[in-house]
């Protein structure tokens, strides 16, 4: 038999609360919270469509983590590979990790046009961007040249949400939607190759998991802090102890688009 956590609600949350948030390094919640991968493999994917691009760009590329894995396992990078990034410290970040690979990492906010000229890029990529300006995509995409991304889907992880943020309405997240998005690709131009989504399951093991995840990922509880929801992360901790792991649902889909 498993023995209770002697930790108490205040050390879980001041820990949760004191943890690094700059990059897209998901290390620290090991043995703390889990989530389920899609089946396609998304950097390893990635890695070996760089391998025949002859100019890259990653979109909100975070730390660089996941661009960097990608590289890693290509046979040969692009000729031409740069990032952007709107967050300063993962600029900074992504700069430092990316820099040895020769790659640019240009500090573009993720609402501002991209800094690049028409037709500069044959593959473009980008996982979990905020929001995918198809227009933009469009626009630095060579003719023939590929979109190949893994979006955050509709209502993902909406269980911890709706813990903080009370029943949300359905159409909360219908621009997420997989059909939206087609909708938006093509609208711009773009033809849409494979679409694939899934839903996969997520287990949160302790409180400083769940402050640590909503401090990262921001968008999730906007405005969200400690002292704000106090309430809500008290219940959730008496609820873990009593029931064990908090369970969730993270919707992801897998997007290629053709110009």
């Amino acid at each position: 038999m498993t023995s209770p956590d002697p930790r108490t609600f205040e050390d879980l949350v001041a820990e949760g609360a004191a943890v690094p948030t700059d990059g897209w390094d998901f290390s620290w919640f090991e043995g703390r919270a889990t989530e389920a991968r899609p089946s396609w493999g998304y950097a390893t994917s990635l890695g070996g469509r760089l391998a025949t691009a002859t100019a890259a760009l990653d979109i909100q590329t975070g730390g660089g983590e996941v661009l960097d894995f990608a590289l890693g396992t290509a046979p040969k990078a692009p000729v031409l590979m740069t990032a952007t990034e709107g967050w300063p410290p993962n600029v900074a970040k992504a700069t430092a990790l990316l820099s040895p690979r020769g790659i640019a990492v240009v500090a573009v906010s993720e609402d501002a046009p991209l800094p690049f000229a028409d037709g500069t890029f044959d593959l473009v990529g980008s996982r979990h961007p905020v929001k995918p300006r198809w227009a933009e995509i469009a626009r630095v995409l060579r003719p023939g040249g590929t979109y190949f991304a893994q979006h955050v889907g509709p209502r993902s992880v909406f269980e911890l949400v709706e813990h903080f943020l009370g029943p949300l309405p359905e159409e909360q997240s219908s621009d997420r939607h997989p059909d939206r998005e087609r909708a938006g690709a093509e609208a711009a131009g773009l033809e849409i190759v494979d679409l694939r989504a899934e839903r996969l399951r997520m287990e949160f093991h302790d409180i400083a998991a769940v402050v640590h995840f909503l401090r990262k990922v921001v968008w999730m509880v906007p405005g969200f802090t400690v002292a704000r929801y106090e309430p809500q992360l008290r219940s959730l901790h008496e609820r873990i102890a009593a029931d064990g792991p908090f369970v969730a649902h993270s919707s992801r889909h897998l997007i290629e688009a053709r110009k």
